[in-house]
């Protein structure tokens, strides 16, 4: 548990941890690549350690060294169980890129991963030549390939996560795929894999997200890759900034594709000072007005978001509370009981959550083991009228194990 005084003063520099998602992403490419291939600015979360893992028991040797880690691909799989830990990315992503194996596999997990949707996968799996066994739609999941080209149907509608996979491993195949996707949600996340595949010469052709041509018969070559910084993790100290004084972060692209860049969009919508340079972005507070924004293709942005509108005057809409039913706690659930204990008015109206507060106060809290959850809840401290106390708060491992720390640097007053 962590205590969190209130009435905090922000103010610091800090820089933003490595992008999880980008580092899963290269670790699935670097398995499929034959002779050593680098991670510059690797991730060390739990959801990349669970990668890492898994990766290990696919045949792949990982070292590391300062800021670094070297993953050849030298051996077969050694184990037919591929723990997954808590992570959505990695269970989703590796039943893929796994099934390129003529092997069985059970991709299985801890904790919330055991109750994130797997149906779509079923479909495609079996069109692929894939057999596919899963307990009524969810983990374990249990595979055994040789994963074919051809063409099928992807429903995107929960998550792009398992389209994410496929189109790591079908350029692989022999012959060319063609994948026809239904209700595509989280359109960054299938550009960024795509950009990420075509940096390393994979030809893949998206007519208007509708369908997607995957040539076969390629191949994957050596590659040294910076991990970019995560928006998503970066957004809450952003939003921090906004609401409590002035916060500088670095070693984010502005270029980057990631969904969660659209945080400052957020940001300014609310009236927060954006000042940007090449290397660095700096959020500092002035008034701050109720704001509308549709979080459909960036649901990660909901838990700083409320956290931003309860600082704001009058009521603040945030639609796509849909995208939240299947994260690692029922979200839009999580953050409405746990802000209206600290006294947000936070209800549900439709596919939105409605947000006004007139100032939060103290009290005990849960995260839900909800890494997102509980930042938001650091992130209500500021300015509030009493001490908060979070139980669970040490969730935040799942995807940025050193918040805390960099929250404190920044002048939130945290304590055990």
């Amino acid at each position: 548990m962590k205590k969190l005084a209130g009435c905090s003063e922000i103010k610091g520099k800090v820089k933003a941890p490595p992008s999880k998602s980008m580092m899963l992403r290269a670790i699935a490419v670097s398995l499929l690549t034959p002779g050593k291939s680098e991670l510059l600015n690797p991730s060390s979360c739990q959801d990349s350690l669970a990668a890492l893992s898994v990766a290990r028991s696919l045949g792949a040797s990982i070292s590391s060294g300062m800021d670094r880690i070297v993953i050849s691909r030298e051996g077969e799989p050694e184990s037919r169980i591929l723990d997954c830990g808590e992570s959505g990315l990695a269970l989703r992503m590796f039943a893929p890129v796994a099934s390129i194996w003529a092997r069985s596999f059970m991709l299985t997990g801890s904790g919330s991963l055991i109750r994130r949707p797997v149906f779509m996968m079923e479909k495609p799996f079996r069109d692929l030549g894939v057999s596919f066994f899963s307990e009524n739609g969810y983990p374990p999941v249990q595979i055994k390939g040789p994963l074919q080209g051809g063409s099928t149907e992807v429903d995107a509608s929960v998550s792009s996560q398992f389209l994410t996979g496929l189109l790591i491993a079908l350029p692989l195949m022999e012959k060319n795929s063609t994948l026809k996707i239904i209700n595509l949600k989280s359109r960054p996340y299938l550009h960024m894999t795509a950009q990420f595949l075509e940096n390393r010469d994979i030809k893949i052709s998206n007519s208007d997200n509708r369908e997607i041509f995957i040539k076969g018969n390629q191949s994957y070559h050596s590659f040294a890759y910076k991990v970019e910084g995560d928006w998503s993790s970066a957004s809450f100290l952003l939003v921090a900034g906004a609401v409590g004084g002035e916060v500088e972060v670095s070693g984010l692209d502005l270029k980057s594709l990631q969904a969660d860049r659209e945080i400052l969009q957020a940001l300014d919508k609310s009236g927060a000072e954006i000042i940007v340079d090449n290397s660095w972005m700096k959020v500092r507070k002035r008034r701050l007005e109720s704001f509308e924004f549709d979080c459909t293709d960036c649901p990660d942005l909901f838990p700083p978001l409320v956290a931003l509108a309860c600082h704001c005057r009058g009521m603040s809409r945030i639609q796509g509370v849909e995208r939240l039913r299947y994260k690692e706690s029922n979200r839009a659930r999580s953050l409405i009981e746990e802000f209206t204990r600290l006294g947000a008015d936070i209800r549900l109206k439709g596919d939105s959550l409605e947000i006004e507060c007139s100032g939060l106060k103290g009290g005990k809290v849960d995260a839900h083991n909800d890494h997102r959850i509980a930042m938001a809840l650091a992130l209500a401290s500021i300015n509030a009228s009493g001490d908060i106390f979070i139980e669970g708060s040490e969730c935040v491992a799942k995807s940025y194990p050193d918040f805390f720390d960099d929250f404190a640097r920044i002048g939130g007053r945290v304590d055990e």
